[in-house]
């Protein structure tokens, strides 16, 4: 059984969500813990002035969100944000298994350090043994069907196997691998928390491997990373942490831990921006930089990460051909350094963070409701100009447009309203639903090109000549062609705006 909310109203320090029933729940929504002993499940929700239907809880899963449409929208967009940022950055992007055998968990220490929060899948049956069955057991590489398995709650194992499956120099350091498969941490019932505590999550999960001569560079790189990454967000100041070894469940000598504190101490004086320091709260491989933003309840969460790690090198036997003028390793087979990186951190958590960071307004690129198209009525000549439309801006029949236009455009997030409901109730359900771009399609439109167009969401539309088209209040909308429509929509999207 699901609750379908149309309607809401924020009160101080919760959401109350209407439609012949009253619901109270936290500024950051969850769902699954207020609703854990009821059958209902809550498909549609507020957000903070739009509705958006975009997750769902399942008691069959956990702390595991299925996202609809629109919540995949924001995470796609997310990801595909990172993604061109990796290319200015230089990462490669990679994809790893979900679950290894237990072995690779021993050898990366995660097995003694990390069990209480790992996934273990059994994968003997009564019905599959065979002979192989002991043998197997015993031997690690064996791929036969005796062995347990762990469901991977992060990458750094599986990227430390790409980096030894051949031999590396020095020249191609430093190597930089992104993953963003998904992750399983067994997070205990009473701290799941709706998208910011949850066991089934996906991180912008990066590696770097490099040169001790390269760490305090890279560090500084990566922080500059997070840096223009959450202006672009427009998520506002945030706090630098540095934690330190743990007092117990920590790999690696302290001579070691001493070493990487302080490449993470250098890194952060040459900001020049103020950290603080976290004593004991470390990843149990080594010390880590912790980005803490805050909601708007005045909640903290750690978002991004960089951590670095002398331990995990040393554990896969990790080697590079180092040259012999190199005064931090010695000449021939030396040791890398592993950085681990986040920039968005969990992207579900963000995206919760985001849902109050924006009120429910949020930036075009990110809107998962960009464009609604409104049929003035209901007769089948006005329908289908709509349907037209639309087509047009998704680059649907892409034959039959000029090259460079409509087909550019092809990832707009557009919804089409050509019900019988009077137009002015449409136009302002569209306005409280935080449409970016609407438009309004009539008999006038079924015989002309130009679509009149209310830009509420683009604060300062671009023309394909580079001019500008700034809307007053109060004015009629823009009368533009589609061509130019995708035009300026696209340079929204590709402007991050």
């Amino acid at each position: 059984m699901a609750v379908a909310c149309d309607s809401a109203v924020r009160t101080a320090g919760s959401h109350e969500v209407s439609h012949g029933l009253s619901i109270r729940f936290p500024a950051i929504l969850d769902p699954q813990r207020s609703f854990e002993a009821s059958p209902l499940l809550l498909d549609r929700w507020m957000d903070l002035g739009m509705v958006l239907h975009r997750m769902l809880f399942f008691w069959a899963a956990p702390g595991s969100p299925i996202f609809l449409p629109n919540g995949t929208r924001i995470f796609n967009r997310l990801v595909e944000f990172l993604r061109r940022q990796y290319v200015r950055y230089g990462f490669e992007e990679v994809l790893t298994p979900t679950i290894y055998k237990k072995a690779l968990w021993a050898r990366s220490g995660h097995l003694e350090n990390y069990s209480d929060d790992m996934f273990t899948v059994t994968s003997t049956s009564p019905s599959r043994t065979d002979s192989n069955t002991a043998l197997d057991a015993q031997n690690p590489a064996a791929a036969g069907e005796a062995d347990d398995y762990g469901l991977k709650p992060m990458n750094c194992p599986g990227h430390c196997l790409i980096f030894a499956s051949q031999r590396r120099s020095y020249r191609e350091l430093p190597i930089r691998y992104a993953d963003f498969s998904p992750l399983h941490r067994n997070e205990v019932s009473g701290a799941l928390s709706g998208l910011t505590r949850v066991r089934r999550f996906h991180q912008d999960d990066g590696h770097i491997f490099c040169r001790p001569s390269q760490i305090e560079d890279e560090i500084r790189r990566t922080l500059e990373f997070v840096r223009e990454t959450y202006a672009t967000l427009k998520l506002g100041d945030y706090r630098l942490v540095l934690s330190t070894r743990p007092e117990d469940h920590f790999i690696g000598e302290a001579a070691e831990w001493d070493q990487a504190e302080t490449a993470l101490r250098q890194a952060l004086d040459g900001l020049g921006q103020p950290w603080t320091l976290s004593p004991g709260d470390g990843a149990f491989y080594g010390p880590k930089i912790d980005i803490i933003l805050r909601d708007s309840d005045g909640k903290e969460h750690q978002t991004a990460t960089v951590q670095l790690d002398f331990q995990l090198p040393k554990r896969f036997d990790l080697e590079y051909q180092a040259p012999d003028d190199d005064t931090t390793a010695a000449a021939g087979p030396s040791r890398p350094v592993l950085i681990h990186r986040a920039v968005l951190g969990s992207v579900e958590r963000l995206m919760a963070l985001l849902v109050e960071h924006y009120n429910g307004k949020y930036p075009f690129w990110l809107n998962p409701r960009q464009v609604m198209i409104m049929a003035v009525n209901d007769t089948p000549p006005v329908v289908a100009r709509a349907r037209a439309v639309k087509a047009q801006l998704l680059g649907q029949g892409v034959g039959q447009q000029p090259a460079g236009t409509a087909a550019a455009a092809s990832q707009l997030a557009i919804d089409i309203d050509d019900s019988a409901r009077s137009i002015g109730l449409k136009v302002r359900e569209a306005k409280s639903k935080g449409y970016g771009a609407i438009i309004t399609v009539g008999a006038q439109e079924v015989e002309s090109d130009l679509l009149p167009v209310e830009f509420k969401g683009i604060p300062n539309p671009i023309l394909p000549d580079g001019s500008s088209l700034v809307k007053q209040e109060g004015k009629s909308p823009i009368k533009l062609k589609a061509a130019d429509l995708c035009q300026i929509l696209r340079h929204t999207v590709d402007s991050y705006e």
